[in-house]
């Protein structure tokens, strides 16, 4: 509860009109790393010693009751409620037991881990550049966002399609291309946009402005804005470089500061 408290302190210092709380929603038993620059001192607080990390079970009610005491301390800020769901194609039961706890406004659905090549469990993106080609980890991983968006349909935004970016090896591949993975790229894109959900911008990293030029292509209708943000400062960073790209590719807001943006030609 502090931390969403903070947040919303962040979000009305900043001006802004409303913030989305979508708590991550996993069920993925993953390898995470143990040491090294993407070892993660939570992470690995969770994990096995050898980095085997299994999921805490989310408290949905817990969670949805912070929401409501943010919303009675905040009334002049929109809260939204919402999850971010790794691998809802793998977890449909588990997946809709905790949607049923309640209202979740927005609903994300995510890819984090990809099976390990020799079949002994899952990794994100790092561990799988550290055992594979890093075109084959890319193309991978787009091919299994198409089985994502195909095999659910649990939520209605596709979150950073571009996560494996984060991590590229570029020591060692070079800068990421992404016209090297067009069609692959492209055929994701076009299944999301058929299916009728939004795409997110994330801007952690942030999107490459020709993938978001691909998703207005291949019929894309809507986006939202995500900054990832794991703690309070971090809350709408790049929005501003976000929301003048997506202006630039054809995006408008909608009538309400939190909608949504639509495409318009």
């Amino acid at each position: 509860m502090g931390s969403m408290h903070r947040s919303c302190v962040r979000a009305v210092d900043l001006g802004l009109p409303a913030i989305a709380f979508t708590e991550h929603l996993d069920h993925t038993v993953w390898t995470v790393a143990v040491e090294g620059p993407f070892a993660s001192d939570y992470l690995t607080g969770l994990a096995t010693p050898e980095g085997r990390l299994t999921p805490p079970r989310f408290d949905a009610y817990g969670y949805l009751e912070a929401i409501e005491e943010c919303r009675d301390r905040f009334p002049g800020l929109r809260i939204l409620s919402g999850v971010e769901m790794g691998e809802p194609h793998w977890h449909a039961a588990a997946a809709a037991e905790v949607l049923g706890a309640g209202r979740f406004d927005r609903v994300l659905g995510s890819l984090h881990c990809l099976p390990l090549p020799d079949g002994d469990g899952f990794t994100e993106p790092p561990g799988q550049y550290e055992r594979r080609e890093a075109v084959e980890v890319v193309r991978e991983y787009l091919a299994e966002v198409v089985r994502l968006v195909e095999g659910s349909d649990a939520f209605s935004v596709l979150a950073h399609i571009d996560y494996p970016v984060r991590y590229w090896p570029q020591q060692e591949a070079g800068p990421f291309d992404p016209s090297a993975f067009e069609d692959e790229f492209r055929h994701a894109l076009r299944v999301t946009a058929q299916s009728g959900r939004a795409l997110e911008i994330s801007t952690r990293i942030p999107l490459h402005a020709t993938i978001l030029r691909w998703w207005h292509e291949e019929g894309g209708d809507a986006v939202t804005f995500g900054s990832d943000a794991h703690e309070p400062l971090a809350i709408a960073r790049g929005f501003r470089e976000a929301t003048q790209m997506a202006r630039a590719h054809g995006f408008r807001p909608g009538p309400n500061p939190y909608d949504l943006w639509a495409r318009v030609n």
